[in-house]
């Protein structure tokens, strides 16, 4: 991918943080780290963010770096324009609903992906790129690419589910568990930010991320990593599963509540109450996405039979 594209596309993902409100007004912006996110080099990072500052998004200080400005409604429509959700990105949704319905091998070349779907090296690359970001594929060392396990079946998306309602109630209960005031503090905004925003705007991509967000962040706070390390690696193996369900936007403004509630409760040092809160948002979610993803499958299924 030209450097160019490449900052494009990091443009569009640093705006939908701004936008989505998982960055604030006054945030400074630190390249490493947002190189270290999107998996890419500190230099097209920094295109971006120069990119940003020229559209009134940032503001670059002098000797300090970038920091976020205040969003104007012209901003935020031009980044929303701009921006690439995943229902529109479709190369990648082609290699993703590939990988989902076992149509392409776990191990693949750029060169073979280029044939398969025609696609210019630099495209290869920009979707590769993303669904290394998206925690589902992986550089091999060496030569070629890695496809990671992902739930491909309504059965595998239940079970995960299920596990969640064993220990994200479990991890508040935990004897090291402790309140992280700057965690409350940032997932309370982020929440707020999204009731007060449209949205029926925002990317799927961005709601999907900021909803499993809330949840990594509030089981850090058992200090057991081994609860952290668990949900982070199974919410990466449901996001494909749920991309492919479509996001049902009216129950993301119930769950914005809900982890509002979650979060009050926790303030108010109700632990217990939070724990049981936490295990009847996690059962509410299982019992409005399941019938998705089995409805989805078997679309799938009848796809797959019309095309043999």
């Amino acid at each position: 991918m030209r450097s160019s594209q490449l900052a494009q596309t990091i443009a569009n993902e640093i705006a939908l943080l701004v936008t989505s409100g998982e960055l604030a007004v006054g945030d400074h912006l630190k390249t490493q780290q947002l190189a270290d996110r999107f998996g890419v080099s500190r230099s097209p990072v920094r295109e971006a963010m120069d990119m940003l500052a020229t559209q009134g998004l940032l503001e670059q200080k002098e000797n300090r770096g970038f920091f976020v400005k205040e969003v104007t409604d012209s901003i935020a429509e031009r980044v929303r324009e701009d921006a690439e959700p995943f229902e529109v990105a479709n190369d990648y949704q082609r290699l993703a609903e590939d990988w989902l319905t076992d149509r392409i091998p776990a191990e693949v070349t750029e060169q073979m992906l280029r044939e398969r779907y025609d696609l210019t090296k630099s495209q290869v690359n920009d979707v590769l790129m993303r669904a290394s970001r998206e925690g589902w594929a992986e550089r091999k060392q060496g030569y070629g690419w890695r496809f990671l396990p992902v739930a491909k079946t309504p059965e595998a998306f239940e079970q995960i589910y299920r596990f969640r309602m064993l220990i994200e109630p479990a991890a508040m209960l935990e004897p090291e568990f402790r309140l992280d005031r700057k965690i409350i503090e940032e997932q309370r905004r982020i929440q707020l930010r999204m009731l007060e925003s449209d949205i029926e705007r925002l990317p799927a991509e961005r709601l999907l991320h900021n909803g499993a967000l809330f949840h990594e962040e509030l089981i850090k706070m058992s200090n057991n990593p081994f609860f952290h390390l668990s949900l982070v690696r199974v919410n990466r193996m449901r996001r494909l599963l749920e991309y492919r369900s479509r996001v049902d936007r009216s129950r993301t403004v119930r769950q914005c509540r809900e982890h509002l509630e979650i979060l009050d409760l926790l303030e108010r040092g109700e632990v217990v109450e939070a724990s049981y809160a936490m295990r009847r948002h996690l059962g509410g979610a299982l019992s409005k996405k399941s019938p998705v993803t089995w409805s989805w499958s078997h679309q799938a299924h009848e796809k797959e039979l019309l095309e043999k």
